[in-house]
């Protein structure tokens, strides 16, 4: 395959206003393409400003084809970080022999945009992007979609003042968020992996104790397991899209993968619409130091919610990849359009 190393100057990263909604997504892009699905989102749905992107999986490579993704729909200045300590250990399906390792690929033949091909050093450390990204937010301003592990979040929540802010993690997340949206846990129960995967005393920490104001959102794997999609992208995207690619190689062509992470930076970006409704009425998420969760009946809480599909299953999959194919052919078109 042809190396394809755009740099695309053209499409600055999108101005912030008042009309815009303020992203940052937290992802363990690795082990699953759903979260290159969720980054296109990210990176190509109207009125997002996308602040940063935090890696909480530590491979060079998550981090790489973050940027190149990144890169491909117009973000090329959108600071990354990458969990510490990191490797270059790519992908190997060691559970069913069945999936492809797409992101050293994804990585090397898209390179750009904020991180060269190889420089993983220059990411930024995770909190200390999420602490400069809040404390020059405006206060209540700032969605973050969690799309994998949660110790960036942790981590977060355990800071101290700094030269970015004299907030602590707590004080600084009540000031500047105005959700988080998890895709983690099953509900009402459930032992769910990015819950129990990594460290699950970080997730029983952000889930347990995240500050009781800001609200706080659940997609659960069930819901994720409703909706398959992917198929489309690899028959009809552009030749030379990245997250086609992507799905090439993991899943093959013309085959589909679950949408945990798309639904929710779906849900994060653009709230319930006609996909989506709150499957509880008040209470909240508890985790056990195992990963496992339940959901605990609360009538004065209100702003702790999990997700349920309200449309059907196969008309939300059907939209879902229409948005994909929308995102990747905009900025083809556009490409196209300054290349002419």
């Amino acid at each position: 395959m042809l190396k394809y190393a755009f740099t695309y100057l053209l499409f600055p990263t999108p101005l912030v206003d008042a009309g815009r909604k303020f992203l940052i997504v937290d992802t363990d892009i690795f082990s699953d393409v759903d979260d290159a699905a969720a980054l296109l989102l990210a990176s190509t749905l109207p009125s997002i400003s996308l602040l940063a992107v935090n890696v909480n999986y530590g491979s060079s490579y998550s981090a790489l084809a973050v940027s190149a993704i990144l890169n491909h729909y117009g973000h090329p200045n959108t600071p990354i970080s990458l969990r510490r300590p990191y490797t270059n250990d790519s992908f190997f399906d060691t559970w069913a022999y069945e999936l492809g390792e797409y992101a050293s690929k994804v990585a090397y033949h898209w390179s750009g945009g904020y991180l060269a091909w190889f420089e993983p050093e220059k990411t930024w450390e995770p909190v200390a992007l999420y602490r400069k990204t809040l404390a020059g937010a405006n206060d209540g301003s700032v969605t973050i979609a969690s799309i994998g592990f949660l110790e960036n979040l942790s981590g977060l929540l355990n800071s101290t003042a700094d030269e970015y802010s004299g907030l602590d993690g707590y004080d600084l997340v009540s000031r500047k968020v105005k959700e988080l949206v998890i895709m983690g846990g099953g509900y009402p129960s459930g032992h769910e992996f990015n819950f129990f995967g990594d460290n699950p005393v970080s997730t029983a920490h952000v889930v347990n104790t995240w500050p009781t104001a800001i609200p706080l959102t659940f997609l659960g794997s069930e819901v994720g397991e409703m909706v398959s999609t992917g198929a489309r992208l690899t028959r009809e995207a552009p030749t030379d899209d990245p997250v086609k690619a992507a799905y090439g190689w993991y899943v093959g062509y013309n085959m589909t993968r679950f949408s945990w992470d798309p639904l929710t930076v779906a849900y994060a970006c653009l709230g319930l619409g006609d996909w989506f409704q709150y499957g509880n009425t008040g209470g909240y998420n508890y985790v056990f130091p195992n990963g496992s969760n339940v959901w605990i009946q609360n009538a004065s809480m209100s702003n702790r919610r999990y997700l349920r599909l309200k449309g059907d299953s196969g008309t939300v999959a059907e939209e879902l990849d229409g948005l994909y194919l929308k995102g990747a052919w905009k900025y083809q078109d556009m490409r196209k359009s300054h290349a002419g």
